[in-house]
C-alpha cells in the first residue's frame, strides 16, 4: 500500500514507478453532512437520500448515500495517492452491490491490474467495502498515469459548515418523551399556520384544536394538501371570536398551550391578558427566541423581543426568570445569563447599566434563582471569551452566556433579526409567564422552525405541570 510520510505535501507515483498489483487505499466514515453536501454540489435530492420519512419507507427503510459518492471516493484515491497528482482520468466501470447507510465506514481500495507502456496507461480494480468486509461497490477505472514526478503543498480546504439547524432538531428529539400536549390553533385559516399545526402533530409534539371559521379551515387545508380529517375543529366566526374560544378553554383546562394561527399577536394577546378572563400569573408575560446560531457552541435565548416595549426593572425580574424556566425546561439546569448594555460596566448616565447591576444583586438575594447572573455584558464578552479576556473581566458567565437579556424591545429585536440574516441563524419562539405556553408564529416559519416552537411548548408546559405551576 502506498503511504504518504509527510501530510504537508502531496506527491504523485510516476508510471515508471508504478507496480503491478500495488495498492492504495482511504477510509471515510459517511454522515449525514456528507449526503447534504453531495446533494447540494449535485442538485440530486432523491428523498432516498435526504428524507427521513420517505427513506423509512423504501425498500432500505433508512437514508442511504448517493452512489456517486463512492465513485467520488474511488476518484479521490486514484487523483491523491495512486497514481495521485497528474493523473487523467479516461473511463470508469461501476457496479453498486449494496446501499451506503448513515454511519458506515467505506474501505475505499484501487489496486493496479495491468500497464501499457506505450500508452501511459494503467487499468485499476476498484473496489469499497464496508465495515463488516462487505463489497458495495466495485469496478474497473482506466486512467493516464503521469510522467513526471509532482509534489506539491496540500491545499488545506475551507471547512464547511453545514446550517442545519442541529439544536432545533436537538429540541425535537428532547420533546420526544413527554406526551403531546393539547393544543389550541387559533385561527388557522392559511396554508403555513394549519401545515405547522399538522407537522407539529405528525411528530408527536401536539394534539392540536384547531378554532376558526371551519369552512376557512378546511380550505386551508385543502391548499396545504393534508389531511384534518383526525383533528377536532371548533367553529367560530372569526378570529376574535377563535381568541377568545382558546382562552376559555385553557382557563377550563381542556388544553395545555396555545398556538397563534392567521391573526394579529396583538389580538391573541389582548385575550391573553385580561385582568379577569385572561391567563395571567403572578408573573408578566414575556418572549424568549431559542437560537440556533451555527458560529455559537450552544443554544443561544434572546429575550424580549416581541412584548415588553421598554420593560421596567421589576418588569426585567419576570422577564429573566422565565427564560431561565424555560431553559430549566429544556435541559438547562444552570444557564448563564448575560444582562445587556452598550458597556460592561456601571455607567449612571446609562440606565440598562444600573438595571443590570440591580438584577445581579437581587440575584445574589434569592429574588431571581436557578442560575448564573451577571451584567451589565456588552454584546461581545457575553458570547466571545476572548473578547471578555481582552477586557480582563473575570465572570462564570462571560463568554459563555446561555441567555441575553436585552435592554428593551428594540434591542431585542435587532440582535434576533441581524443573527438571522448576517449570522444563518435559526430560532424558535414562545411566550411564557402567561398559564400555559404561547407559540407565535409568524408566515415566514418554515416547518421545522414552527415544530421546534411547539416543542419548546411542550416541554415547558411538562416542565411547569411537573413543578405544579
Amino acid at each position: 500500500m502506498n503511504k504518504k510520510t509527510d501530510l504537508g505535501y502531496i506527491e504523485n507515483r510516476t508510471f515508471d514507478e508504478i507496480r503491478v498489483g500495488e495498492e492504495a487505499s482511504i477510509e471515510r466514515r459517511l454522515t449525514m453532512d456528507d449526503i447534504k453536501l453531495f446533494a447540494i454540489m449535485s442538485g440530486d435530492v432523491n428523498p432516498a437520500h435526504v428524507d427521513e420519512d420517505f427513506a423509512k419507507s423504501s425498500r432500505f427503510q433508512e437514508i442511504i448515500a448517493h452512489g456517486m459518492w463512492g465513485g467520488a471516493l474511488i476518484s479521490t484515491v486514484l487523483g491523491t495517492e495512486l497514481p495521485g497528482p497528474g493523473t487523467i482520468y479516461l473511463g470508469q466501470t461501476l457496479r453498486f452491490r449494496a446501499p451506503v447507510g448513515l454511519g458506515d465506514i467505506l474501505q475505499v481500495k484501487v489496486k493496479v491490474l495491468e500497464k501499457e507502456p506505450e500508452k501511459n496507461r494503467i487499468k485499476f480494480d476498484c473496489r469499497c467495502t464496508n465495515q463488516e468486509g462487505r463489497d458495495v461497490i466495485e469496478g474497473v477505472a482506466d486512467v493516464l498515469a503521469p510522467t513526471e514526478k509532482i509534489r506539491r503543498p496540500r491545499t488545506v480546504m475551507p471547512r464547511v459548515r453545514m446550517s442545519e439547524r442541529a439544536r432545533l432538531h436537538e429540541l425535537l428529539h428532547a420533546a420526544t418523551h413527554p406526551e403531546p400536549v393539547d393544543m389550541a390553533v387559533v385561527h388557522p385559516v392559511d396554508a403555513p399556520s394549519i401545515l405547522g399545526a399538522h407537522e407539529s402533530a405528525r411528530a408527536g409534539l401536539i394534539h392540536p384544536i384547531l378554532i376558526g371559521p371551519e369552512e376557512r379551515i378546511r380550505a386551508a387545508a385543502d391548499e396545504a394538501e393534508i389531511d384534518i380529517s383526525d383533528y377536532r375543529i371548533i367553529h367560530v366566526p372569526h378570529s376574535h371570536a377563535a381568541a377568545e374560544e382558546a382562552v376559555a378553554m385553557t382557563r377550563a383546562g381542556s388544553v395545555g398551550a396555545i398556538m397563534k394561527g392567521a391573526l394579529h399577536t396583538d389580538e391573541l394577546l389582548r385575550e391573553v391578558v385580561r385582568k379577569t378572563a385572561g391567563l395571567r400569573t403572578e408573573r408578566r408575560i414575556s418572549h424568549v427566541m431559542a437560537f440556533d446560531v451555527p458560529t455559537y457552541p450552544r443554544p443561544l435565548f434572546i429575550t424580549d423581543a416581541a412584548i415588553n416595549i421598554y420593560p421596567t426593572l421589576a418588569d426585567k425580574v419576570d422577564i429573566v426568570q422565565n427564560a431561565i424556566d424555560l431553559a430549566h425546561a429544556v435541559g438547562n439546569e444552570l444557564p448563564r445569563v448575560a444582562i445587556l448594555s452598550a458597556v460592561e460596566t456601571v455607567n449612571p448616565k446609562i440606565q440598562s447599566t444600573l438595571e443590570a447591576a440591580a438584577l445581579c444583586k437581587m440575584a445574589d438575594r434569592g429574588q431571581i434563582v436557578g442560575a448564573l447572573i451577571d451584567g451589565p455584558l456588552a454584546f461581545d464578552n457575553a458570547v466571545s471569551e476572548a473578547a471578555a479576556a481582552a477586557k480582563n473581566i473575570t465572570s462564570p458567565v462571560a463568554g459563555r452566556a446561555d441567555i441575553l437579556v436585552a435592554p428593551d424591545l428594540e434591542a431585542a429585536n435587532m440582535l434576533m433579526k441581524q443573527l438571522t440574516y448576517l449570522a444563518d441563524a435559526t430560532g424558535a419562539g414562545l411566550v411564557v409567564g402567561a398559564r400555559v405556553p404561547i407559540v407565535l408564529t409568524s408566515r415566514a416559519d418554515d416547518a421545522i422552525t414552527r415544530m421546534a416552537s411547539c416543542a419548546l411548548a411542550l416541554l415547558l408546559a411538562d416542565y411547569q405541570k411537573k413543578k405544579g405551576r
